[in-house]
């Protein structure tokens, strides 16, 4: 039981945040570790609930609707509405940005004002190739946040940020999908993952996608007839 001085035996309020807010931050990155998108929400309402921050939270998940980055199957649905194969990655990088605006994000990398600048105005130039996993590595560094495994093989999402609350996440979105083969059925199509696209900010959801050539080509067909309708992005344009 929690006494008058905010103290729950030898546990203070500020550790017991603290210990959510490492947990939420493992979840972002590991989310099959920790029961995926259902997983992040409730260590996200928690540590909101720990910081006196449910208002802002929940302002925030409802932003999410407006955006129209939230179906009814969640942020996953957003992504597979975008792209039929995806990654839990992707879905965690939508929840880090609140986290981020929140003060909640743990960053492994914090880049300079300089460094963020030159990121994203080169994402369009960028993105007017096909890009892998170690071209994003070697051209902008390790990132800030890796959201996914660690086996260089696997589909992720690289996040890049500054301490600044207000600046957007940069996230790039790599896929990469199983090899059919019966003999080998845990082997990846590719050597490395493919970038699919950078994504930044933006009004709506898809307003701050800029797709690469290997992205675009796989945005599925249409919406589903049963979500809200959404734009599709951008796709970098070629000189």
């Amino acid at each position: 039981m929690t006494d008058s001085t905010g103290h729950n035996g030898e546990r203070s309020v500020q550790v017991v945040l603290d210990y959510l807010v490492r947990h939420l931050n493992s979840a972002l990155r590991r989310p099959g570790m920790y029961g995926g998108e259902m997983g992040i929400r409730l260590y996200l309402d928690a540590v909101a609930f720990a910081d006196s921050a449910e208002e802002a939270c929940q302002e925030e998940l409802e932003g999410l609707r407006t955006r129209k980055a939230f179906f009814s199957t969640g942020v996953s649905g957003a992504f597979k509405d975008l792209w039929s194969d995806t990654h839990e990655g992707s879905m965690a990088s939508v929840y880090a940005e609140i986290a981020h605006r929140q003060g909640w994000l743990a960053l492994d990398r914090t880049l300079t004002a300089a460094e963020y600048a030159m990121l994203r105005h080169s994402g369009e130039t960028w993105c007017r190739e096909d890009r892998h996993l170690s071209d994003v590595v070697t051209a902008f560094g390790e990132p800030s946040v890796l959201f996914g495994g660690t086996n260089p093989r696997y589909p992720k999402t690289l996040a890049y940020a500054t301490d600044r609350r207000d600046d957007a996440l940069v996230c790039f979105h790599l896929w990469n999908g199983l090899s059919p083969s019966p003999t080998s059925p845990t082997a990846c199509l590719r050597t490395e993952p493919v970038l699919w696209a950078i994504r930044a900010g933006g009004t709506l959801f898809t307003d701050g996608f800029t797709f690469t050539p290997e992205g675009a080509a796989r945005l599925s067909p249409g919406p589903d007839p049963t979500e809200p309708e959404i734009n599709r992005g951008n796709t970098a344009r070629s000189e």
